[in-house]
């Protein structure tokens, strides 16, 4: 057995050009011969200048380069790129069929029979209990915007716990496993957490986890693993330097998830596992509901191969993405593609509501089944161009670049790009309450939008609604924004088992947590 171990960490010494001396890694320059090799793949794609300061790095910094470079393929590159940047603008006589969903693919909690909820919940729970189900969660966002270079689901949106967006969502994985436990009478029920970092999040994201022990899962059922990246194209069509040394790349976009679960082995740890239901989303929503047996239920029902979660979209003007029929495929379409007349086009059942209100929350489900068939499609799926001022390095003189207008272009690939590849009977989509279950964090602090301020009061007032209607009642003297109360996951997930709070009276701001 330790000789197995040392063969396999002397492979992989080896794939990164590292040697020992005294049990101490030394990197290892690469061999003329591989350079040459290397060069030469690059110069058939017109790519070679990234070798242009190859001779004047350190034998360090030679490896790391001759590693990034080794993991591209520049040819494919280019046909990206030239793809991404030739494609056709759509004329009047190319525009797209819009329709909202069939009534066939579609349910809404504002208007389905309490006995149907019932029914998901519960076999969703059933699910949940016989190990069936995991959670990837697409964490590979920085704070940037928040002012903090830390992960995003590190970030504390201002709670009276202080509890962070990556411990309000492990703790509603632990509150479904045990309902699951507790409606099934089992015992060390797991649902697998797969975390999507990027490359400045992965280390980050980790050390995280370990210095607050996983939130209480157990480490094993958490799989942290890294989405690919990109190399970033001039105007030119040139992949361009970061520093002599290392290629200027990006992330790949949450589409990037499909070609990460299949790289990093996270889909084969699922399989081992049995598992039949994925649900995903990403981490800046402090509602979002992880493992949602409802939604669980609910599609695993319809026995579809994607489901998605929507919210109704406030009016016509609100720059979101839509879910829809386009040209008779299930897809999301930007607010940008939708002219006027369309977005104010009214439900001709429902009048007071507009014909397109299905906004996107990136919240999906998956069967395995479909994951099973990453390789047949991925390839397929479009890469999406946003031009970007990025720092550089200039060939011909070798000094940095820092632009002040685009200079270049970040390819990247949508999640719901997968969504015209299905037949329409293997999709479908649920309307859930916005007030519920989606308050996204994207801004800094005080902008009044989308905000840590605007999260938090969405916790706060979704607490204060749960005890409201388990019978409680709430007092405060503090202002409206601070007048609510945070109920820990670990006590409801969805405002159930809440009895204790009849007929008491709270004053808020509060916590209620586990004692």
């Amino acid at each position: 057995m330790a000789d197995a171990i040392k063969d396999t960490v002397g492979k992989m010494m080896d794939k990164m050009h590292l040697s020992t001396i005294d049990g101490k890694a030394l990197v290892e320059e690469p061999s003329e011969s591989s350079v040459k090799e290397l060069k030469e793949t690059y110069a058939k794609a017109k790519q070679d200048h990234l070798f242009t300061f190859y001779d004047t790095l350190s034998k360090e910094d030679k490896a790391t380069l001759f590693d990034q470079l080794v993991g591209f393929d520049p040819k494919h590159i280019n046909d990206l790129a030239e793809k991404a940047l030739k494609s056709p603008a759509k004329s009047d006589d190319q525009k797209a069929k819009l329709e909202p969903l069939p009534e066939s693919a579609v349910a809404s909690i504002f208007d389905s029979e309490a006995d149907d909820i019932e029914s998901w919940y519960q076999k969703g729970l059933d699910l949940v209990a016989e190990g069936k189900v995991a959670v990837v969660l697409m964490a590979g966002g920085q704070g940037t915007r928040l002012g903090s270079s830390a992960p995003k689901g590190c970030f504390d949106i201002g709670l009276p716990s202080g509890k962070s967006l990556f411990q309000l969502q492990a703790e509603r994985i632990r509150k479904v496993q045990q309902l699951a436990e507790k409606k099934c009478g089992k015992q060390n029920l797991a649902v697998p957490w797969y975390v999507m970092t990027s490359g400045p999040t992965r280390a980050p994201t980790t050390k995280y986890f370990e210095e607050h022990e996983y939130f209480g899962l157990d480490k094993d059922n958490v799989v942290i693993f890294e989405q690919g990246v990109l190399p970033c194209i001039s105007n030119e069509g040139k992949i361009m330097l970061e520093s002599k040394g290392k290629v200027a790349v990006a992330p790949d976009g949450n589409g990037g998830i499909y070609r990460a679960l299949l790289l990093s082995e996270a889909r084969t740890d699922m399989r081992k596992r049995g598992i039949q239901h994925v649900h995903a989303y990403c981490v800046d929503n402090c509602l979002v509901k992880v493992a949602d047996p409802v939604f669980i239920g609910f599609a695993a029902s319809k026995d579809v191969d994607i489901a998605t979660k929507v919210v109704r979209k406030r009016n016509a003007k609100e720059p979101v993405g839509l879910i829809l029929l386009k040209n008779g495929k299930p897809d999301v379409v930007e607010y940008s593609e939708i002219d006027t007349a369309t977005a104010e086009a009214k439900d001709s059942k429902q009048p007071d509501l507009l014909k397109f209100r299905a906004a996107n929350i990136v919240n999906h489900y998956y069967s395995f089944r479909f994951l099973e068939t990453i390789e047949e499609w991925s390839d397929k799926l479009p890469h999406h161009i946003a031009r970007k001022k990025i720092a550089c390095i200039d060939i011909d003189s070798g000094n940095q670049v820092k632009p002040e207008k685009p200079n270049g272009i970040k390819l990247e690939q949508f999640v719901f790009d997968v969504f015209p590849l299905l037949e329409l009977d293997k999709f479908a989509s649920m309307e859930v309450p916005r007030e519920d279950e989606f308050s996204p964090l994207k801004n800094a602090k005080g902008t009044g939008e989308d905000d840590p301020d605007t999260s938090r009061q969405a916790i706060l007032m979704q607490g204060r609604k749960w005890v409201q209607k388990a019978g409680g009642t709430v007092v405060s003297e503090s202002p409206a924004d601070s007048a609510g109360i945070e109920i820990s996951p670990l006590m409801s997930y969805a405002g159930e088992g809440l009895e204790s709070m009849h007929g008491k009276t709270i004053t808020a701001p509060a916590v209620i947590d586990l004692a």
